[in-house]
């Protein structure tokens, strides 16, 4: 538990740095988004600083800090960009929910993926490149999707450039 607290800890500073919206941790998932509740033109940049920075920071987490010869954690990153259904449900412990194909497909986006590199759908690679154009992907090609058939699928490089990029970005909007 406590590999998974000082994680998790380090991406919820970045859920709020990128002002995303954290939805929930399910076992080992971390789940945020952006452009709720209040709409977001910079949406999908934010969500790909964030799953930068997400890698950056697994990769600098001991699995046991008490032992560091396990080295550090690696984990699968993916998203998708489209609409959903967002509500508050429940009594006992009331949550704000997502709901709808979007967060299906950003799921199997992150299932899709590969050890610290972050998989995106075409939706999010299309959202992504409109806004920042310089930014640097890669397509992985068509892949099975479960539920979607052959998607092309994009890897958002972990690099230098493309932190740079976001930093530009921000400097123009002024965050």
């Amino acid at each position: 538990m406590s590999m998974l607290d000082r994680l998790y800890t380090k991406l919820d500073i970045l859920c709020r740095e990128a002002l995303l919206f954290k939805v929930e941790t399910i076992g080992d998932a971390y789940m945020c988004v952006g452009g709720i509740p209040e709409p977001q033109h910079s949406h999908a940049v934010r969500v790909a600083m964030f799953a930068i920075g997400a890698v950056r920071s697994a990769n600098s987490t001991l699995i046991d800090e008490e032992n560091p010869a396990l080295e550090c954690i690696n984990i699968r990153v993916g998203f998708h960009s489209g609409p959903v259904v967002a509500s508050v449900v429940g009594e006992l412990n009331p949550r704000y929910c997502l709901f709808g194909d979007t967060v299906n497909t950003a799921s199997r986006m992150e299932s899709n993926s590969k050890q610290n590199k972050i998989n995106m759908s075409p939706q999010a690679h299309k959202a992504l490149k409109d806004v920042l154009p310089s930014i640097q992907t890669r397509s992985r090609g068509l892949l099975p999707i479960k539920g979607k058939g052959d998607v092309e699928c994009f890897y958002l490089e972990v690099s230098e450039e493309n932190y740079g990029c976001f930093n530009e970005y921000f400097a123009l909007l002024q965050y």
